[in-house]
């Protein structure tokens, strides 16, 4: 029987998929198995989009593909009023359907091991709420945020307190989502979860106000978070510098001149508009630096491949 083994379980879009399938190379290095569970699709999109190292090499991480019922992707529309990436959406509700395969195998996975460890991201809690029920299970919450968003969100709810740095906040816009999406966010939150605390793809020395301004907020002696980042690899392999493994991109940009900017934009978590993209062109073609702003468009879900726009 193993000791602990630990099961994975991220929202179903990029930018969670990725931490979480980073965090667990690094919990693997521990000779702890990781269990990853996701959709065919997601799975895959985690797989193939991940840097620095190869998730099929490592024996202690096992993937879980769970499907879910079909369900059509809209294209993705910059000119939103709330801008925000609504065509992932419904694979956000799509998800909802793995609460009885991933209770299946907390279950499973119960029986093997003395300690099971759930780390979930925060928009998933609806799929693990059955986790009281298996005696041997804790969770842990992860915050696919900074804590400085965290902290900026949960002051709309609890008087807004202030630190050092509330001018910031004012110059920030409300939280404006979608109506489907706070009716999902409002579906995760429907059955409280006792959890041991936050995880953050951060470290105290950058966030630490901000990570304990959001335990402040919780308002709970018993609340705990740990800033555990970077969970991408941060060590550069000598070997691999000039090896045919380093992406091209790289060599591109040992060869701008100093005082260079680079933009990169994915449209993950934004849209911008051909109107908005002209208007950056003309911003860095009127100022004095070398500007690269390079944008991703990527309407599909399952979509490997996007349209790059060099400006």
């Amino acid at each position: 029987m193993e000791e602990v083994n630990v099961l994975m379980v991220p929202l179903p879009a990029q930018g969670h998929l990725n931490p979480l399938l980073h965090l667990s190379r690094l919990i693997s290095s521990h000779n702890i198995p990781v269990h990853f569970v996701s959709t065919p699709a997601h799975t895959r999109q985690a797989k193939t989009r991940i840097h620095g190292w190869d998730p099929l090499s490592i024996s202690n991480i096992h993937f879980h593909e769970f499907p879910v019922p079909s369900y059509e992707t809209p294209p993705a529309d910059p000119y939103s009023s709330t801008r925000y990436p609504t065509q992932l959406i419904p694979a956000f509700f799509a998800s909802i359907h793995l609460r009885e395969p991933i209770f299946s195998l907390m279950k499973q996975l119960s029986n093997t091991t003395r300690r099971l460890v759930v780390i979930y991201d925060s928009l998933m809690a609806y799929v693990i709420q059955d986790i009281g029920e298996i005696p041997n299970a804790e969770s842990f919450v992860f915050q696919s945020v900074s804590a400085f968003a965290a902290y900026f969100y949960l002051r709309e709810y609890v008087g807004k307190p202030e630190v050092s740095e509330s001018k910031i906040f004012q110059t920030l816009p409300e939280r404006n989502y979608p109506a489907e999406f706070e009716e999902y966010i409002r579906i995760q939150f429907e059955k409280p979860i006792s959890s041991s605390g936050d995880l953050f793809n951060s470290c105290r020395a950058i966030e630490g106000k901000f990570l304990d301004g959001v335990a402040k907020m919780k308002e709970s002696s018993s609340y705990k978070n740990w800033a555990i980042g970077p969970f991408n690899p941060v060590v550069i392999n000598k070997k691999e510098l000039n090896s045919e493994k380093r992406h091209c991109c790289l060599d591109w940009l040992d060869k701008q001149p100093p005082n260079s900017v680079i933009f990169v934009s994915f449209g993950s978590t934004t849209a911008v508009s051909d109107e908005q993209i002209r208007e950056i062109a003309i911003g860095h073609k009127n100022t004095e630096f070398s500007v690269y702003s390079l944008h991703l468009s990527i309407s599909k879900v399952d979509q490997n491949q996007g349209r790059v726009r060099i400006l």
